[in-house]
């Protein structure tokens, strides 16, 4: 009895190594890229406008699925899921590698995206189940550990790829990582039975969403070029408007099936804190994209130079997570929330300074330390104000915010990029936007958010 015991721990240590690692893959394959965006424009011929679509498609197609890719999980179970979506990834990281063309590179960073967000929510069910019940805590604090360490490697290990073989290396890099964690969640981690076969899944929502996002980004990106009074332009306008009012008609008859059911929606403080992750999102994934940018262009850094750059801003947000945690509990979660906005915006004031200097330093460690005090108590906050029954719904909700938030939020700084002289005056502008964009975020936290000073969750 005491060696199928024994056998069953190792099993599960084994479990959550693959989930970890699979983790891992995900979390740094939007920094892992950033220093090397450069690197692609020069060898694919591409603008800055192009470009961004990189880092920006993975984040919209993920961010627009990961609500359903959980649902998903719910119907055909957890451990399914995630070897179905390791494998999309998987299979078009190798083709990601060997594209030979702009259009190749792009679609198969999308469908990367689509593997991402049926991962995703299947990892975060596996790695709680694996675990007993009464270290829950430590499981969360395990998952937080492995994002932290993934976005502080990411841009070292992209801009080291990058320099000393090529971008395409970064592709290649999650194969073998990827192939083994699918052989030992296949191995290690128990099939698990559906916990919800019969739940529906709103398609028509998720395809008017991601026309509606879509239509308005490639709008931007052509406007830049041709103006807002082109033909193209106007109708990819005129089709976000119709995808847009398609989107609310749909989810107002999807009702509990709808990827943002109505108790959620009329949860004002929910709505308060989605909207303030609309407005912030952006802060994080413009830093990580156009900074390298300005320093390979402009400053003559190396890939790896420029990666390396960004990791002081991911060290302050490791380190202020941490602290976010504990802090939580003395200070309430609105107080840690609006001085977490503060510092972002602050941090994008002072990166849209460049200069010739290295005052950038202090604007990320700003931005990073902001975005370490926000994230983990904005989840948490969230958590507390909705049905116990719904708060792993409303966490994917409120990711799903961040990413496609930061998906727009890029769209609208490359076209501020293209509509700018220069790079360096772009990027600055750009980076003042943010930071007004921040502060409003912060304007809508201190008036609207609101949460029980200890984490009681309540009748949402």
């Amino acid at each position: 009895m005491a060696y199928v015991q024994e056998s069953s721990q190792q099993s599960n240590r084994l479990g959550l190594l693959a989930i970890f690692v699979a983790l891992f893959i995900i979390a740094i394959d939007i920094s892992a890229f950033s220093p090397a965006v450069p690197a692609i424009e020069r060898e694919m011929n591409m603008d800055i406008t192009t470009s961004q679509w990189v880092i920006n498609g993975y984040g919209l197609v993920f961010g627009v699925l990961v609500v359903t890719g959980g649902r998903i999980a719910d119907i055909i179970g957890r451990r399914r899921t995630f070897i179905a979506g390791a494998s999309i990834f998987l299979l078009f990281s190798l083709v990601g590698g060997l594209s030979i063309n702009v259009p190749m590179l792009l679609a198969s960073r999308a469908a990367m995206g689509v593997g991402a967000a049926l991962m995703w929510p299947a990892i975060l069910g596996m790695a709680y189940n694996l675990m007993p019940e009464e270290r829950a805590g430590e499981t969360g604090g395990l998952i937080m550990a492995v994002c932290g360490l993934a976005n502080t490697l990411g841009p070292v290990v992209g801009g080291l790829l990058a320099d000393l073989l090529s971008w395409r290396w970064i592709f290649f890099f999650n194969l073998p990582i990827a192939t083994v964690a699918v052989y030992m969640c296949w191995k290690f981690t128990p099939l698990d039975a559906p916990y919800d076969p019969d739940e529906k899944i709103d398609y028509l929502g998720v395809v008017a969403l991601t026309g509606s996002l879509l239509s308005f980004l490639l709008a931007l990106s052509f406007a830049s070029e041709r103006g807002f009074l082109n033909p193209l332009v106007v109708g990819l306008l005129s089709l976000f408007l119709l995808f847009s009012v398609a989107f609310f008609i749909i989810e107002i008859k999807a009702g509990d099936i709808a990827l943002i059911p109505p108790d959620i929606i009329e949860n004002k403080r929910f709505l308060a804190a989605g909207a303030v992750t609309l407005f912030t999102s952006v802060t994080f994934f413009s830093g990580i994209l156009y900074l390298p940018q300005f320093l390979t262009n402009v400053r003559g850094f190396s890939t790896i130079q420029s990666g390396l750059v960004l990791v002081p801003m991911m060290v302050a947000f490791g380190l202020m997570s941490f602290v976010a945690g504990k802090l939580y509990l003395r200070t309430g979660g609105k107080l840690l929330v609006c001085v977490g906005i503060l510092g972002m915006s602050l941090g994008m004031f002072f990166l849209s300074r460049l200069s010739l200097g290295y005052e950038y330093i202090f604007g990320l460690i700003i931005l990073g330390a902001g975005l370490g005090l926000f994230n983990p108590s904005t989840t948490t906050m969230v958590i507390a104000i909705v049905n116990p029954n719904r708060a792993s719904l409303a966490s994917a909700i409120i990711y799903m915010l961040k990413i496609t938030g930061g998906a727009v939020g890029l769209g609208v700084n490359a076209a501020i990029l293209g509509f700018s002289q220069n790079i360096t005056s772009g990027i600055g502008r750009a980076f003042e936007v943010n930071a007004c964009f921040a502060f409003v975020g912060f304007v809508i936290a201190f008036l609207f958010m609101s949460a029980p000073r200890i984490p009681e969750r309540e009748e949402g």
